[in-house]
């Protein structure tokens, strides 16, 4: 199996999967960087008494938040005040670790279950919401639509690893590596899997459908099943035109791997 999440949180998947004994190939599909500026969020957290609620979607966002927390001399007493929601379980953790309480948890972990489980709570209050520099922008437009006062900043950014450009094709032509399954846990490691293969834009795919064609098929990846953490992923996987094979029922790593055991106990 192939894995391809970033190198720093490859191993929690792999390990799993290694000790139900599979073999596993780990080249990152993403890879995060801080982004070119912490003006904004940095400000946001000085400023952290204004605002109701604060919202993580990743565990990445809560570890480049805590670092900056730690960069400004901030004690996590300033979030005392605060609710807290975290998209999923793994991102809830990792916050809690840090001494702070979650107030929501969705029950699916997509924006769209974050937004349904605050919707009627935001009215009038002054939500931040730290991400990705690259996000769905699904709970900032529907918490303005519910009345919520939203501030969208930027804690990390992800970017193509250049240098899993040429493992990648190799392992893919290589009939003795080449893997069964590859894991796709969020859709900038689908887009990212595109652009490392030079299989074609989410544009050039919009342009083929202006003109009524189909976006060709990709038949390097013939014999390969590709698995998905969750629906949105799942989406990206279609609109780069590629297959779904598998997708997990919860949307988490351990979700995931049970999905990937129940298919190859079919």
């Amino acid at each position: 199996m192939l894995v391809g999440r970033a190198r720093h949180q490859a191993g929690v998947l792999s390990g799993e999967l290694r000790r139900l004994g599979a073999t596993v190939l780990e080249i990152p599909f993403i890879e995060i960087r801080k982004p070119r500026s912490f003006q904004r969020l940095d400000t946001a957290l000085r400023n952290l008494r204004n605002y109701d609620w604060l919202i993580l979607t990743s565990v990445n966002g809560v570890e480049a938040m805590w670092e900056r927390l730690g960069k400004l001399r901030l004690v996590s007493g300033a979030l005392d005040h605060l609710r807290m929601a975290a998209i999923g379980p793994a991102t809830k953790k990792a916050i809690e670790r840090r001494g702070v309480k979650v107030d929501v948890v969705p029950e699916e972990y997509v924006a769209e279950s974050v937004v349904r489980s605050l919707r009627r709570r935001v009215k009038g209050k002054r939500v931040l919401l730290v991400r990705a520099k690259v996000a769905r922008d699904v709970i900032p437009r529907e918490l303005r639509a519910a009345g919520a006062h939203v501030d969208v900043v930027e804690a990390y950014e992800t970017v193509v690893p250049k240098s899993s450009r040429m493992r990648l094709r190799s392992v893919l032509k290589n009939l003795k590596r080449r893997p069964q399954v590859i894991t796709f846990t969020s859709s900038s490691t689908v887009r990212n899997f595109v652009a490392l293969l030079g299989l074609g834009s989410r544009a050039a795919a919009l342009a083929l459908q202006a003109r009524g064609e189909e976006r060709p098929r990709h038949t390097g990846l013939d014999g390969i099943q590709l698995a998905s953490i969750g629906p949105v992923t799942s989406a990206t996987l279609r609109e780069m035109g590629l297959r779904v094979d598998i997708e997990a029922r919860e949307y988490t790593i351990p979700g995931l791997v049970e999905a990937l055991v129940r298919e190859r106990r079919q």
